[in-house]
């Protein structure tokens, strides 16, 4: 191969590759499939959630609406498991500022990603990259009936 080719054929090479990288594919996935794991059953006791629209209890108190933003190493992991992952990551987030507030409850549960709010009851919003997965999530913290 002359270095012309070798050259041309290096350049298309890391061109390419760049562009996997760049990858940010945003994906919608199940609440329901990661807080039924036994995992989140174990991290997440103690306080309630609630997703968009659900309907919860007479609200008694409100500390705010506060967010988190989470990222996880998605290098080798299908899309969809880092992004159960790192949603179950930013639920723990959620649970930690909950405690500190004193708050029982988390309502109104929002996709938060890159900005753009969206609401639904039954799943989140998630970004995977080729080596970074990342869900922001919003809610209301409140101590319920």
């Amino acid at each position: 191969m002359n270095k012309v080719s070798l050259i041309v054929t290096s350049v298309f090479l890391l061109m390419l590759s760049q562009v996997s990288i760049a990858r940010d594919d945003i994906g919608d996935y199940s609440v329901a499939n990661v807080l039924s794991s036994e995992q989140a059953k174990q991290k997440l006791g103690g306080i309630k959630y609630y997703f968009g629209g659900q309907q919860h209890s007479k609200v008694l108190k409100r500390y705010g609406v506060f967010s988190t933003n989470k990222k996880t190493n998605a290098f080798g992991k299908s899309d969809q498991e880092a992004c159960e992952w790192v949603f179950l990551s930013a639920m723990i987030q959620l649970k930690e500022k909950a405690l500190s507030l004193g708050a029982n409850a988390v309502i109104n549960i929002k996709s938060n990603y890159k900005g753009n709010l969206t609401t639904s009851d039954e799943t989140f919003k998630c970004g995977a990259g080729a080596i970074i997965a990342g869900v922001a999530l919003q809610g209301e913290f409140v101590t319920i009936k």
